[in-house]
């Protein structure tokens, strides 16, 4: 039996609506009218204190007035009449709502209260609600529209749950247009009860809806989001546009891992670990997500590229090899069977060049027939299959020519049967991209959006849509991340964090992190602290010259920019005046730690930091004196399994300098990915600990090696 509230609210045989009167330019009847005009077969009840008609319907004065309790019913009223009204079809046995009215949480501490209220009044009778503060639901299989704009043509495959309201209603002239059809569309307003995650698990539940598109602006329940979207996104793809990761967001930390959590970071991280798309446009969005729903999924990489002219044809290649697709030469036996096709100076390999070539079905259909066939590619990507909008665009120039023919009968004489030309995709099974200039003016832009080929407006555009189809198919095909099943708390561990809240410590200092570290199997150095030179000597003959000598306190977090860090001490002198030069720096007498000098020209980072919602994230990335400012990192929400571990080395852009690189072995990523893994358990086994920095983490000939840490406590 499925759970999830939306099954119920999407599907309701009842709407009532409090806030439609006739009047045509008020919200609530412009939404009235969408639920009357779209096609919705179920019973419709307006409510009204005073008219006796809406629309042509019968009024009814209140809820206690209805021949029934409606299943579903839409208020759109001053927010002072919610939490009454909702009290009133509570008692009467309606058990779901969508509240368009704005004015709770949103406006400050008053709308709180209010929205409290409402949370209580829903949940006495069982009510589950959409809003406040939302545009309405679409379902296209019904034909039930509760936004402000019409709904028409075919039910479509793409489903949409959105924390802006613009995205569901405003945006749809704009997706008609495009030939993208929602087949259910979700307004999820302030989410005081059913939120994105609940819209999102239940469009993945949904038979109608081949993928998921969502606008996300913040989510509150971060290990549910990542639960619920990885068990959709296996089967079915989800893409995501993200919006509330600005700098104005993001947050200082204590760290360089917390002066680097902007939520944007940890949002890419989120997106990867759940498998989920991300886009950076609410048009890649759309389009990305419509050519992830109506096409068949991609088997492999190999692009073929046809095209009536070199210069789009070459930037559709250039793309697809960008995004990591692959734009083969054809074979010999291939070729031959496409030369015979085309112009003697055009192209027959891969792309295949027309180079102005008016037979648009060659182009179209014959050409990508024969490539398809073949099995030496797995997607098609055409450029300049064109007919009437080329013709209305000539048609100035040639009408004299022509004899005066009417641009009408011009355009009947280029009227092929499209049919089979928007049926490759399914006729091979494989997917058909669309690059073209000329919009719906055009037949054969037409016929490719009525059957659910997707059409961009640019070759690049055409190509990175391709390249969303590998994004899944890397998905699909990854391994199943199994989640880890923490260690035991570490008493040695316990033990440090508890003497230093008996000493009202903000942090750990170095000596101690690492000692935590070390209890929980992570490589650090070989550290001895040092309260005197005499001890700071010894210790330094016991691990070897060279050693590093270095501050030891946790009221000092950065030692480097004080100059309390001095490296390669080659001898007892230096090691004595690198003792006294640290305490003279510090102002205080405070022990330094003495550790071997580990040799390594690789310098990696990683941390851990809070996120409101997500818990502790880790960090991993670049590091060194520069991490900052190159700020090469990626996050994942703790605690990571291995594979994810492994994932996280090959997000870097630098993921290159973890393989043989100018001499160097390549990093142990075995050893990495158990270091990650390790940190990522600790602050979930001690949630006092609220950022940890691990910078720099030196490669030593293979293996990665703590060289200094920080932790931080609440």
């Amino acid at each position: 039996m499925k759970k999830n509230p939306l099954h119920g609210l999407m599907t309701p045989a009842s709407v009532a609506v409090v806030g439609a009167n006739n009047n045509p330019m008020k919200m609530g009847t412009m939404q009235a009218l969408s639920i009357i005009k779209d096609g919705y077969r179920g019973r419709f009840y307006p409510v009204h204190p005073r008219e006796k008609t809406v629309l042509g319907h019968r009024a009814y004065p209140s809820a206690a007035d209805l021949p029934e309790a409606p299943d579903l019913v839409m208020l759109v009223v001053p927010p002072d009449q919610v939490n009454l009204l909702v009290d009133q079809f509570g008692s009467l046995g309606t058990r779901y709502a969508v509240i368009i009215t704005a004015g709770f949480r949103e406006t400050g501490e008053t709308g709180r209260r209010l929205e409290e209220e409402l949370k209580q009044t829903a949940a006495r009778h069982g009510l589950r609600f959409l809003g406040p503060n939302c545009m309405g639901i679409i379902n296209t299989q019904l034909a039930l529209n509760l936004t402000v704009l019409p709904v028409s043509g075919e039910p479509g495959l793409l489903g949409m749950a959105s924390q802006s309201g613009t995205y569901v209603t405003q945006t749809l002239s704009y997706l008609r247009k495009r030939g993208i059809r929602f087949s259910k569309a979700v307004s999820v307003g302030n989410e005081a009860d059913i939120n994105i995650v609940d819209a999102l698990e239940y469009l993945g539940e949904d038979e109608d809806s081949r993928a998921v598109a969502l606008y996300i602006e913040g989510i509150r329940d971060g290990a549910r989001f990542i639960e619920v979207a990885r068990k959709i996104t296996r089967h079915k793809p989800v893409i995501a546009q993200y919006v509330g990761g600005s700098a104005a967001g993001a947050r200082a930390g204590a760290s360089h891992t917390g002066s680097m959590a902007g939520p944007d970071y940890l949002y890419d991280g989120v997106f990867k670990q759940a498998g989920i798309i991300r886009v950076h446009s609410v048009e890649d969005l759309y389009s990305h997500g419509w050519a992830l729903a109506s096409l068949p999924p991609l088997r492999g990489k190999r692009i073929a590229v046809v095209t009536n002219s070199g210069g789009p044809g070459t930037a559709i290649a250039n793309t697809c090899d960008q995004e990591g697709l692959e734009v083969p030469g054809f074979s010999d036996a291939l070729q031959e069977k496409i030369r015979p096709l085309i112009p003697g100076h055009a192209a027959s390999g891969n792309p295949v060049d027309l180079t102005f070539h008016l037979d648009a079905q060659v182009i179209s259909t014959v050409i990508p027939g024969i490539i398809a066939e073949s099995g030496e590619v797995d997607g098609i990507i055409i450029h300049g299959a064109m007919s009437h909008g080329f013709m209305r665009d000539v048609y100035p120039h040639i009408k004299e020519m022509t004899g005066d023919i009417s641009l009408e009968s011009l355009l009947k004489r280029f009227e092929p049967d499209l049919t089979q030309t928007a049926s490759l995709p399914w006729q091979y099974n494989l997917p058909l991209v669309i690059s073209s200039f000329f919009d719906s003016e055009d037949n054969y832009t037409t016929a490719y959006r009525e059957r659910g080929v997707p059409v961009f407006d640019s070759p690049e555009k055409a190509a990175r849509a391709m390249a969303a189809l590998l994004r899944y198919k890397e998905i699909r095909e990854r391994e199943k991340a199994v989640l880890p099943i923490l260690p035991k708390r570490s008493t040695q561990a316990e033990a440090i964090l508890q003497e230093a809240a008996a000493r009202g410590q903000k942090a750990l200092d170095e000596y101690q992190a690492k000692k935590l570290l070390a209890a929980y199997g992570l490589p650090v150095t070989a550290d001895y602290l040092a309260k005197s030179a005499e001890e700071a000597q010894a210790a330094a003959e016991a691990v070897g010259y060279p050693v590093a000598v270095k501050a030891c306190s946790h009221e000092i977090l950065h030692k480097t920019e004080r100059g309390l860090v001095h490296l390669n001490c080659k001898s007892a002198e230096a090691v004595r005046a690198a003792f006294s030069a640290i305490r003279s720096a510090a102002g205080a007498a405070i022990p330094v730690i003495v550790s071997p000098m580990i040799r390594g020209e690789r310098e990696l980072t990683a941390g851990v930091t809070w996120f409101p919602g997500f818990g502790p994230a880790v960090l991993f990335g670049l590091g060194g004196v520069f991490t900052e400012a190159l700020r090469d990192v990626t996050f994942r929400v703790a605690p990571l399994c291995r594979e994810e571990a492994e994932e996280m080395q090959r997000d870097i852009r630098a993921a290159a300098l973890l393989g043989e690189f100018r001499g160097m072995p390549a990093v142990n990523k075995v050893k990495l990915a158990s270091l990650l893994e390790a940190l990522s358990y600790i602050p979930l086994l001690h949630p006092e600990i609220t950022e940890m920095d691990l910078n720099p983490i030196l490669v030593s000939g293979p293996d990665p090696v703590i060289v200094d840490a920080l932790v931080v406590l609440s």
